[in-house]
């Protein structure tokens, strides 16, 4: 059995003052700690899921990343500051210290909020909707581990974010 690790996190979020959807996930992954950077597992379809609905180009590098979240003007960032977690199992997340979200909400015209699953929405309601006091829209998960949503139906349900960026 693996073991539970305190772990905080390590990136920033990524948002200037034209981004009008913030995406929240739970907690980086083990690749994307490895990575240094959000949905950083190759098999994860959040970047696929983007460029299709922008019509953009597959960004590679952290930088090209950034980029292009910042000219599609899409916020990311994940609900967890620090918690214990085994691997990259979302289920296994306790302890939760959430982020300070006023970072972005006060700052970015943010116009909806978008969970990247399920442990993500339920985290957002739990630690942030009060001090948000923003209501956020719950999308089919990106990760590999969501096996049962081939690419075109995760883009049925995350086409929505079309009507705010």
């Amino acid at each position: 059995m693996r073991e539970y690790k305190n772990l905080s996190h390590i990136f920033e979020p990524v948002f200037d003052e034209n981004s009008k959807v913030l995406i929240l996930g739970t907690f980086p992954s083990v690749k994307s700690r490895e990575n240094h950077f959000y949905y950083g597992h190759p098999q994860n379809r959040f970047w696929r899921i983007l460029t299709a609905l922008t019509e953009d180009i597959l960004p590679d590098t952290v930088d090209q990343k950034k980029a292009f979240l910042l000219r599609n003007h899409i916020a990311i960032w994940d609900v967890i500051a620090s918690c214990d977690i085994v691997g990259s199992s979302d289920s296994s997340i306790k302890n939760v210290i959430p982020v300070d979200i006023s970072v972005i909400l006060d700052y970015a015209p943010i116009k909806q909020i978008y969970a990247n699953g399920q442990k993500a929405y339920q985290l957002y309601q739990k630690y942030l909707y009060e001090k948000a006091g923003r209501d956020i829209a719950q999308l089919p998960s990106s990760s590999p581990a969501n096996a049962s949503y081939r690419l075109e139906n995760l883009l049925e349900n995350w086409k929505d974010i079309n009507n705010y960026i």
